[in-house]
């Protein structure tokens, strides 16, 4: 069986549901040029629990889990079925590596999931479970926690760090009109480190790249794109899915960790 890569995706705010601009297009692209996963590993810090939690569910539910935004996202469904199999397979592998897991056979799909996996995968046709995100995680520990899983991108399951380029959520809510300088500098530096293959600044960014503080004034935002890199397994090979600024704040631009036909990668 082919090895998938991994995926950091940035999910943005719910209405990219409805609005996929430039990174929806991007993230629909690269679902038709992937090999077809057997089942699809989200990690997301809308799940954050103490300890990690593998879902087991076998039919997730869609949640919405945000306020104040269209009505029409809250009738927006993501049918996928789980995949229990491999939900356990997971559980085994982070209980070989030392992790605190277990597993939780009622959590649905929470927005960091269903709403990129909406562009990435329309026709939900490829069973998806979540792994949550531990309340302790930094820097460190989440590539560790991606290299635990890496095993599964042999096994067939596409592993998914949904999180977001830049994520400042008090300046989100003021809404800007124009884009924020500060967020296409932070991305630009990050996108050269991914594409240089350079994990020794991606480990470091939040205290080497520029204007770190402001792109991320916490952290679960950009933990998951150090996952997607763990569960790579130390290949250097990555490409970018370029998503722009959305509400002047938010950076979109996704990345594909190990060998993607068709995704700009290098110095390309």
């Amino acid at each position: 069986m082919k090895t998938l890569p991994s995926l950091f995706v940035s999910h943005g705010a719910p209405t990219f549901a409805l609005d996929p601009g430039l990174a929806g297009q991007g993230l629909a692209e690269l679902g038709r040029t992937l090999s077809h996963p057997s089942a699809i590993l989200v990690i997301s810090p809308h799940w954050m629990t103490s300890g990690v939690q593998v879902s087991t569910a076998i039919q997730p539910e869609t949640i919405h889990d945000f306020g104040g935004f269209d009505p029409a996202l809250y009738d927006i469904t993501y049918p996928a079925i789980g995949q229990p199999e491999a939900a356990a397979r997971a559980l085994e592998l982070l209980l070989q590596a030392g992790w605190p897991a277990t597993a939780n056979q009622r959590r649905g799909l929470d927005h960091g999931a269903w709403v990129p996996l909406l562009h990435l995968f329309p026709q939900a046709d490829v069973p998806v479970f979540q792994v949550s995100m531990p309340l302790d995680l930094d820097t460190d520990s989440a590539f560790q926690l991606g290299r635990a899983l890496s095993p599964l991108a042999d096994e067939g399951v596409l592993i998914v760090g949904s999180g977001s380029l830049t994520h400042n959520l008090y300046e989100f809510r003021n809404r800007h009109e124009d884009s924020e300088a500060y967020a296409s500098e932070f991305s630009e530096w990050i996108q050269r480190a991914v594409l240089d293959g350079d994990h020794h600044r991606l480990l470091h960014a939040l205290e080497l790249a520029p204007h770190a503080l402001r792109a991320h004034p916490t952290t679960e935002h950009f933990l998951p794109l150090l996952i997607a890199l763990g569960a790579a397994n130390a290949s250097n090979e990555a490409g970018v899915i370029e998503g722009g600024i959305q509400h002047g704040v938010l950076a979109m631009d996704s990345f594909v960790f190990g060998p993607c036909p068709g995704i700009r990668i290098g110095n390309q």
